[in-house]
């Protein structure tokens, strides 16, 4: 596996060496081993999530505070789509940026997001499964949110707002500097 550290301080984008012949592919997408020494930190997956969205699906920024903050490892099963990893951490030199980077079925590349990130991604393929592994378990009372579209940070989502599918929940979700702190 190659890991490549985004600008964003701990936070990783991993490709996994794949095998191809004309059976199709084979790769290993996790090694508990490697993804430490890869991440330079420890790190105990305990919750495994999966989602199907179809194109426009608009699921974020979200992210879990204080004793129940998370990791997460993510990928793409089908389709493609664009996933963004934000910096809340508040003594961060890089405190609100951004990472954007475009998960395929095809590039097999995930995203290493450590805690003190918001997380999101928007489907760009017709459909698309996503999966991720989660450090820490969900906490209804410990979430937080920012909105998609929050000046403060200007993500790109590469699709035009007309597109955009966003649930009722994550559509009045605050700004970066209204949001529930992470810590």
């Amino acid at each position: 596996m190659n890991f490549t550290e985004t600008h964003l301080k701990g936070c990783y984008i991993i490709e996994p060496r794949v095998f191809k012949d004309v059976r199709g592919y084979f790769f290993e997408s996790y090694n508990e081993k490697v993804f430490n020494e890869g991440v330079n930190v420890k790190v105990n997956f305990v919750q495994d999530n999966q989602s199907f969205s179809s194109k426009g699906v608009l699921r974020g920024l979200h992210y879990q505070t204080g004793a129940h903050a998370q990791a997460k490892l993510v990928r793409v099963l089908s389709g493609s789509v664009l996933d963004v990893a934000v910096d809340i951490r508040p003594e961060s030199e890089t405190y609100g940026q951004y990472v954007a980077v475009e998960l395929t079925a095809e590039n097999q590349k995930q995203l290493f997001i450590p805690r003190g990130f918001a997380h999101g991604f928007v489907v760009l393929s017709e459909t698309a499964s996503f999966f991720y592994k989660c450090d820490n378990f969900y906490n209804k009372e410990s979430e937080g949110g920012i909105i998609y579209n929050c000046p403060e940070i200007g993500v790109d989502w590469q699709l035009p707002v007309t597109d955009f599918l966003v649930s009722e929940k994550d559509a009045i979700l605050p700004n970066l500097s209204k949001a529930k702190k992470i810590w």
